[in-house]
Formats: structure tokens, sequence, C-alpha cells
């Protein structure tokens, strides 16, 4: 049976709506795969918040349609396709499913569309190259947390360097001080033994 009209406008609706949240929009052809493994792909592609439609492509022609930044992808619209629509991290995205067809040898990626580029394999799989979201902001975190801890030593320092600075003037004056006392005895003695 086939789908009815307000089937196929529900479904359109929904690629319209997953689209207008997306930054990054990959293709891949998925003949081959059963459903298991593209159960699979799905959920590891859930923590990256990134949805993997199976659609036909003549749906997501009609979504895309009215979407400058995504008319890039008319060009990859050929053959079984499913789409992974990336949210966010479009990095931690792509590793996933690099993972996936590691294991599963059966899926080819087409290309994807993102800001309105089209981008072929190897631009996707430099983006892919790129820290995730959650490596970027540990990176962050150290190097402000490395700055901090040199300010807190910095500033640690200073006390310490003035109580050193004065110690060594106290320390100065005082073998300076019995030098002069020293000198002033020898002298006094001199003139007591003539």
């Amino acid at each position: 049976m086939g789908r009815t009209l307000e089937n196929k406008k529900e479904i359109v609706a929904d690629l319209k709506e997953t689209l207008s949240g997306s930054t990054l929009a990959l293709v891949i052809d998925y003949q081959g795969l059963t459903v298991s493994e593209i159960t699979d792909l799905r959920r590891r592609l859930r923590p990256t918040g990134t949805v993997c439609k199976v659609t036909k492509n003549t749906l997501m022609g009609i979504a895309i349609q009215d979407q400058e930044k995504w008319q890039p992808l008319t060009e990859l619209l050929t053959g079984a396709s499913a789409f992974l629509l990336v949210k966010e991290d479009f990095s931690s995205a792509i590793k996933a499913y690099q993972e996936f067809q590691k294991v599963s040898k059966k899926t080819e990626l087409r290309g994807g569309v993102m800001e309105g580029r089209l981008l072929k394999e190897p631009d996707v799989k430099a983006l892919g190259d790129l820290p995730s979201k959650e490596q970027l902001i540990a990176q962050i975190a150290g190097a402000i947390n490395a700055l901090a801890t040199k300010i807190a030593v910095g500033i640690n320092e200073v006390p310490g360097s003035l109580a050193r600075a004065l110690q060594a003037v106290a320390d100065q004056e005082q073998s300076g001080g019995s030098t002069e006392t020293a000198a002033v005895q020898e002298s006094s003695t001199e003139t007591a033994a003539e």
C-alpha cells in the first residue's frame, strides 16, 4: 500500500522542521543495510544529537525546495539515501558514522551540505578530524585553569619575594653592622695598645 498525499505532506513537514534545526546534512547510500543495522546507526548517532532519516529522495527534494542553504543537497539525491541531520556537534556525529561504517562496511558517504556549501567526502572527513565540542570545552577549561594557577602562584610569590628581599636587607645590615663594630673594636684596641 502506497503512502497517501496527507502522509507525504506530514513527512515533508517533519523533514523541514528537522532541517531547520540542523547545521549539517550528510547523505549516505544505505543499500544493503538491515533494519537492525540502521537501528544500530541511529543508536550510535543519538548521543551526538543527530537524526537519521530514511526517506525518498523526492520527499527530501520537496522539503529543501524553499530552503536556500540546503539547495546543494539536490546533487546528492540519487539512489537509496539515508540522511544524517546533525544539530550541533558535527565532529562527534561524523566520528560515530565512521565507526559504524568501519563495522558494517556496507554504507557509502556521498557527501553533505553545511551552510549552503556542498561537501564532498574529503571535506566531511576533515570536519570529522576536528575536536568535538566536549574536547574543545575541556581544552579551554584547561587553559583557563592553567592561567588561574599561574596568576595565583604569581600573587603568592609577591609577598614571599618581598619577605626574602627584606630578610636579605636585614642580613646585610646585620653583617655590615657587625663588621663596623669589629672594625671599631680593632681600632680602639690598637689605640689602647699604643
